[in-house]
Parts: C-alpha cells; sequence; structure tokens
C-alpha cells in the first residue's frame, strides 16, 4: 500500500515570528548594502557629469545616473516596506509575549489562591478569638498578682478616708497661709535673733574707759573746795 500511496510526509511546524523577523532582517540588510553602492555609483556619475563638457558625452553620464537613481529609488521603496514588515512583526510579537506573561501571572495566582485555601482550612478565627481571650485573662491575673506582690504591710486597713480628707484639707488651708504657699515646717530656719538686743542690756565697758573714769573720780573736790586726798588703804 505504500508502493501504491507513497508515505505521507511530515508537515514542517509554521515559522515563528522570530523566525520570519529574521529572514526579513537579512533581506533588510541586503538592500541597505545595494543601496551603499548604487549611492557610490551616482557619486561617480555626478563628478564626471562635472568634468564633462556639455554635448553627447555628458547626455550619455546624465542617462546612467537616471538608471542608477532609479533602482536606488526601487530600493528605497523595498527597505521601506520591508522596515514596516518588520515593525508589525515586533508588535505581535510583543502582543504574544504579553499574554505569555498574562497567563503565567494567572498560573501564579491560581496555585497561589490554592495554597492560601488550604491555609485558611487549618486558621480558624474562633481559635483566634479564643487565644485572644485566654491572653487577656492571663494579663489580668498577672496584672493582680504584681498589684498583690506590691501592697504595703505598714498601711492599716481600718484608716477613716474621710479623716485623711479632713487632714488633706486643712495641710491645703496651711499651705495657702504660709508665704510663697509652704507651710512653715518645710521653710528653712531662720537666723536666731540677738538676745542682747532684745533684753537692751548694756555693753561691757573697756579698758580706757576705766582710765577715763579713774581720771574722773581723783578730780573730785571735798567740802571746802580743796582737792580730795585719796584716803590710804590701811593693811592689817
Amino acid at each position: 500500500m505504500k508502493r501504491v500511496f507513497g508515505v505521507k510526509k511530515d508537515k514542517e511546524p509554521p515559522p515563528s515570528i522570530q523566525d520570519a523577523t529574521d529572514r526579513i532582517s537579512k533581506r533588510g540588510d541586503t538592500v541597505d548594502e545595494k543601496l551603499k553602492k548604487l549611492d557610490a555609483e551616482l557619486s561617480r556619475y555626478k563628478e564626471q557629469i562635472k568634468k564633462t563638457r556639455p554635448g553627447p558625452a555628458q547626455e550619455a553620464l546624465k542617462s546612467r545616473a537616471m538608471r542608477v537613481l532609479k533602482q536606488k529609488r526601487m530600493y528605497e521603496g523595498q527597505r521601506d516596506m520591508l522596515h514596516n514588515q518588520t515593525f508589525n512583526l515586533d508588535q505581535v510579537a510583543f502582543a504574544s509575549e504579553g499574554l505569555k506573561d498574562a497567563q503565567q501571572t494567572m498560573t501564579a495566582l491560581k496555585s497561589a489562591n490554592k495554597e492560601l485555601k488550604g491555609m485558611m482550612k487549618t486558621v480558624k478565627i474562633q481559635d483566634i478569638d479564643n487565644l485572644q481571650d485566654e491572653m487577656m485573662d492571663m494579663m489580668d491575673m498577672s496584672n493582680e498578682i504584681q498589684e498583690t506582690l506590691g501592697r504595703s504591710y505598714n498601711v492599716p486597713d481600718d484608716i477613716d478616708e474621710d479623716e485623711l480628707m479632713g487632714e488633706l484639707d486643712a495641710l491645703e488651708a496651711d499651705m495657702g497661709t504660709e508665704a510663697d504657699g509652704v507651710p512653715s515646717y518645710l521653710q528653712p530656719d531662720k537666723e536666731e535673733p540677738d538676745l542682747d538686743a532684745e533684753l537692751n542690756l548694756p555693753t561691757a565697758p573697756s579698758g580706757n574707759a576705766t582710765a577715763a573714769a579713774g581720771r574722773a573720780n581723783s578730780q573730785v573736790e571735798d567740802e571746802l573746795g580743796f582737792p580730795a586726798v585719796p584716803r590710804a588703804s590701811v593693811r592689817s
């Protein structure tokens, strides 16, 4: 049967966008090389036309230059067409790459969504609420323990709060009557008063004052107006 109908040939895979882009780029490079050669030939004809006198020779050079110029215009049209094709292929390649990226993103999101659903099954809101309640109870118990341990032992429990408030009011009234609002027992000690000044006592006499008093006694006169004679002391 194979000899009669032959063997079915395998179809070649269609060219990819990159393959088409590479082929068109090669054609564009070929066209660019031809344009460079035509530009060089035109430059040579221009120089020859300038050096040639008007006449049949110059007309022949002009006709050759016109033929080369027509070829150049044709290759420039082909180059523009190839550039447009390359641009279109680039746009298609960009769109294709964007779709591939979107497809990979969707696959990654689906995988992550599936993983999150599995994790949410193991984590329950009720368990979190219960854990928070237990933590709050433990914190309250810890605060009570700290307050109990920090209780003062020397403070009696039968203190009348009304009596304490009365003492506080009296203290505030005392602070209001004192200078600068500071009670007397909190103010600094004043200097001791001068007791001699308070009693108005005379000062003790000095040596000079005693001598002056002696001289005054020596000039005391007797009853007849004569100076008094000091009496001699009799020793026993």
